[in-house]
């Protein structure tokens, strides 16, 4: 209902325009709109830089404003060009035609332009329900609550009704919006609807290098955004969050995120909805691997097969002391760091280090192993697989980690 109450105020009021500005100006400003249409994404790269200049940083108003003012200046040109076209042509039927050749031309010209007014108006919706489609598209997935602002609420229903009317079709018509824009959509809402999904978000391969940033650490430990996600907060609510705004109030972080995810998008979903990556479920190695006590031990039996239960018990605990924290994650560009891991060196009456360390570097396959270059190559470690535990080798001692699921 709300969309054709648009449609009918968008058509009366432009082919009202239409009749107050005659013929001429109408016809022109139609082959303006088409014209600022094609050229808006064009002419806004001249309004992003000026948009940065006062200080905007919203990366999402950064993205609309520009071809919007692009729109606005190539129709306000073309409009300046109309209306001395229509003053030329006044000029002449006002002071050399004559009064009835005046008379015929004024009347031709008002009905006229409301005719052509209407067409205009048709531009405009159709324009209009692009922009209604567009966003949307995003909005509806991600409505939460009552507490969402009026214009959101006003433009989920419009969308919603564009779709149920079939209008939604005109908008696709003419949408130059990739697929990417709408698969982007289609994660984020399954990510927004579903907060469990974000623990598996973190696992995905393919984000384990940008999960490992500052940003995205503290948003994990930030017990107020998480809990805010469970009880479905409205996104304004999410995003005034000052861990999650660290993360979207950053251009290029968002540049960066961009450029990760998109070449994944599909596989994304899939392994958001499955747990399974087509791309990157052929090597082992990637993922987050936490420390397995039970794993450990077994290695450690493998190592001394005849250790006596007391002294197996006193190496339980001495391992858990010192590696219950750890944590390898290895991700798809040879990115590996090993969290928490203390000294990997049989000393079972030493007292816990203070401060387990975190090393980083570069993976590399050796044949079934692999070599961890730690540090900018002053440590080096050595992994395999044993079943489904990855077995981190040292000094006469061996610590497994068991794959997050």
């Amino acid at each position: 209902m709300t969309i054709w109450l648009l449609a009918i105020l968008v058509l009366a009021s432009v082919a009202a325009l239409g009749y107050q500005q005659g013929a001429i100006r109408a016809s022109i400003t139609f082959f303006g709109i088409i014209l600022a249409a094609l050229l808006a994404p064009l002419a806004g790269k001249i309004f992003k830089p000026l948009l940065g200049l006062f200080g905007m940083t919203n990366p999402v108003w950064l993205w609309v404003l520009p071809p919007l003012f692009g729109f606005i200046l190539v129709l306000a040109l073309v409009k300046l060009v109309a209306f001395f076209v229509h003053q030329k042509v006044d000029v002449y039927y006002k002071y050399k035609a004559g009064d009835l050749r005046l008379s015929l031309f004024e009347r031709l010209n008002d009905r006229l332009g409301a005719c052509v007014g209407l067409l205009n108006g048709v531009a405009y919706l159709v324009l209009i329900t692009f922009v209604i489609h567009a966003f949307s598209y995003w909005t509806v997935q991600m409505a939460s609550t009552d507490t969402d602002p009026k214009t959101v609420r006003l433009l989920n229903t419009l969308g919603r009704d564009l779709e149920s009317t079939g209008m939604a079709r005109v908008a696709k018509a003419i949408d130059p919006m990739s697929e990417a824009f709408y698969e982007t959509a289609d994660l984020t809402g399954l990510l927004y609807q579903n907060s469990l999904l974000e623990a598996r978000l973190l696992r995905y391969p393919g984000l384990l290098t940008l999960g490992e940033k500052p940003e995205f650490q503290t948003l994990g430990q930030d017990a107020a955004f998480a809990e805010m996600r469970l009880k479905g907060a409205s996104i304004n609510e999410v995003l005034e969050q000052p861990s999650a705004k660290a993360v979207f109030a950053n251009p290029e972080l968002l540049k960066e995120i961009w450029a990760t995810i998109q070449p994944d998008l599909k596989d994304l979903r899939a392994f958001l909805e499955t747990g399974k990556s087509a791309k990157y479920d052929g090597e082992k190695l990637l993922g987050r691997w936490r420390f397995d006590s039970s794993g450990s031990m077994l290695a450690y039996r493998r190592l001394k097969p005849g250790i006596a239960g007391t002294e197996a018990n006193r190496i339980r605990v001495w391992m858990h002391e010192r590696f219950g924290k750890a944590v390898i994650v290895a991700a798809p560009d040879k990115m590996v760091a090993l969290k928490d891991v203390s000294e990997l060196k049989l000393q079972p009456g030493q007292a816990t280090p203070p401060n387990p360390r975190t090393l980083k570097g570069t993976w590399k396959a050796d044949g079934l192993d692999y070599e961890f270059d730690l540090e900018g190559g002053t440590e080096r470690r050595n992994a395999k697989f044993e079943g489904r535990f990855l077995i981190l080798a040292g000094d006469g001692i061996s610590i497994a980690f068991a794959k997050e699921d």
